[in-house]
């Protein structure tokens, strides 16, 4: 006759005996995954929130082989000075001009046409970003 068996090998079906390893697993993975989600909110919130000056490029003209209009509109801070930097490029994507714009009106909204001196004849202009004069370089 054959022997009886009352259960079923160790391991071989279902879970592993090691299910505290597994709950551990689960635990780490959670808290790396809230504090990943922690920095990059704080990361995105630094980035807006940090920013006192910017702004946009409304249009632009080129007037001639040596200048081009920008109409740029500039939020900021009423009690903060702003630079904004402008960069001009050829057909060639070479830069044929760069300008730096101060903005020290007491208003919270600047809408306001610069003129960018240039070397060639610009196709395109470009904001390179803004920032308080005081951090100006």
């Amino acid at each position: 006759m054959s022997a009886v068996r009352e259960g079923l090998p160790e391991g071989r079906y279902g879970r592993s005996a090691d299910e505290r390893t597994d709950r551990k697993l689960k635990i780490i993975g959670a808290a790396l995954g809230a504090v990943l989600l922690g920095v990059i909110g704080w990361i995105g919130w630094d980035y807006v929130a940090g920013r006192s000056v910017s702004a946009e490029v409304i249009k632009f003209q080129v007037i001639s082989d040596t200048e081009v209009k920008v109409h740029l509109e500039v939020r900021k801070d009423a009690s903060v000075t702003g630079v904004c930097t402008m960069v001009s490029q050829d057909e060639q994507h070479a830069e044929v001009g760069r300008a730096d714009f101060t903005f020290a009106q007491r208003e919270s909204r600047v809408d306001e046409v610069v003129s960018v001196k240039t070397t060639g004849r610009a196709t395109m202009i470009e904001l390179v970003g803004c920032q308080p004069a005081a951090s100006a370089d």
